[in-house]
């Protein structure tokens, strides 16, 4: 017994020695330039590292409102798209643990009693009792390498998770500015329907004492009721967006509500970095960086089934035709030794699998890399955006205030019967677009943050894999 179990220790010491090697290629990420700089962050706000790291994940605290931030607290709760996202990322984790198992040994019991009989009729009982272990030495790494594999689907699912947040709190923040808006042209539309109605009034009394023509009532009540039907397309624009709103932080429609506000919001600075930060703080680059390490382990899992596979197995128990004596030192059983198996003729079933790992590979180092290409896009859309909004809102308020001016000036002359209806009309409706450009204009500003926000990552960072994700479970 001593000489056969230091055999086995033996062959395991082997074996082990042998296992410390895997074979398929290792992981290496893919290169893609990045360039050093954003071509579009010319007299952008630049900041240190240290202000730019205050840009946590709470990245919408940034705007300064208290409904916003309850809101996202509410999506993080009840989100149903969010629920789902972190339940595949569960699923991901078993994966990973049942490929870790195959590092280890299984072990196994087997009881059974029979009773059996031949042609001569006489029949005879069998009681059978058994224990086995059976471990698979990982020799040629397609374990380690399924492990492997198994490690970055997970992460790579844990960083869909982050991405799927991140997309939900972005949409959300450009629903919540553009509901905003929506409130702020509403209210924009009320002063000038009370506008209006005074102007149709003041016209009436204009004709009815002679002095302006019936054309110029007709003109003003279509004016008027032009105003009245876009505050109504406002409201049902608003009620779109407040039902999305619900959606959002997974309610009913029918149970939520948002009061209108006043505010509108306050554009905050963006620190933009360097592009290569995208690397580390974009959860979906870096989701894709995972996927191309994990085809990358299923090239080497392929590959070991060219190999022998080695498994120890150990079995022993007690097995008697006779029930009394079915525990009794006669009756004990014993075997151990390790088994090789190697597949020898697979009508290239083992090449076509690994041309397929090989093949994939290549498909997830292109995705990865048109994955930094269009966050790349993304960042200088938003950037360019942004500073050209900031100069394009400034020009606007000039023309704004003009307009102001000149429906003043027009109204005068109106009244003082120097001009006719129609050019009050024309200053009136160029008045009422400028100042609604004006507020688009605003609001665009805001939800271009949000979109820049998000496509630098939202304050993510790839050591965030690690840790689990802050939703709620359900």
């Amino acid at each position: 017994m001593i000489r056969r179990t230091g055999k086995l220790a033996a062959a395991g010491i082997l074996a082990a020695a042998l296992s410390a090697c895997a074979v398929g290629p290792d992981h290496q990420r893919p290169d893609q330039e990045m360039g050093d700089h954003y071509r579009h962050a010319e007299g952008w706000v630049q900041v240190d590292a240290a202000a730019q790291a205050e840009m946590a994940r709470d990245w919408w605290t940034t705007f300064s409102d208290a409904r916003l931030d309850g809101l996202m607290a509410q999506l993080l709760r009840e989100n149903l798209t969010l629920r789902e996202a972190e339940a595949r990322y569960r699923q991901a984790q078993a994966g990973l643990r049942g490929a870790q198992a195959g590092l280890f040994p299984t072990v196994g019991s087997n009881a059974s009693a029979t009773r059996s009989g031949g042609g001569d009729g006489e029949a005879g009982n069998r009681y059978s009792l058994s224990g086995n272990v059976s471990w698979e030495v990982d020799v040629w790494g397609r374990v380690r390498r399924n492990v492997e594999a198994g490690e970055a689907s997970a992460q790579a699912s844990a960083a869909d998770l982050a991405a799927t947040q991140l997309s939900l709190q972005s949409t959300l923040a450009q629903t919540y500015f553009r509901l905003l808006s929506l409130d702020a042209e509403k209210r924009l539309m009320e002063q000038t329907i009370t506008a209006y109605e005074r102007s149709l009034q003041m016209t009436e009394n204009r004709y009815q004492a002679g002095v302006s023509a019936q054309t110029d009532v007709a003109a003003s009540l279509s004016q008027l009721e032009n105003a009245r039907a876009q505050r109504l397309a406002l409201e049902r624009q608003r009620a779109v967006h407040e039902n999305a709103l619900a959606v959002l932080t997974g309610r009913p429609p029918s149970d939520f509500s948002l009061d209108e506000t006043m505010r509108l919001g306050i554009v905050p600075v963006v620190p933009a970095g360097v592009p290569s930060q995208l690397l580390q703080r974009r959860p979906d680059i870096v989701a894709a960086e995972r996927r191309v390490a994990e085809a990358n382990a299923r090239i080497g899992v392929a590959q070991a089934a060219w190999f022998p596979s080695l498994t120890l197995s150990a079995q022993g128990g007690y097995s008697s035709g006779q029930w009394a004596q079915w525990l009794s030192a006669p009756s004990q059983f014993w075997s151990l030794g390790p088994a090789l198996a190697l597949a020898l003729f697979d009508g290239g079933a083992r090449q076509a699998s690994v041309d397929s790992a090989r093949a994939a590979h290549e498909a997830q180092s292109a995705a990865y890399r048109q994955t930094v290409l269009t966050a790349l896009r993304e960042v200088e859309d938003y950037l360019v955006s942004l500073r050209v909004q900031e100069q394009e809102q400034a020009t606007q308020a000039r023309a704004l205030e003009a307009s102001r001016e000149t429906l003043r000036l027009i109204t005068n002359q109106y009244e003082a019967g120097m001009v006719d209806y129609l050019s009050v009309v024309q200053a009136q409706a160029s008045a009422l677009s400028a100042e609604r450009t004006a507020i688009s204009l605003q609001a665009d500003r805001l939800v271009n943050s949000v979109q820049l926000i998000t496509a630098l990552g939202g304050g993510w960072d790839v050591s965030l894999l690690g840790q689990e994700p802050e939703t709620s479970a359900p």
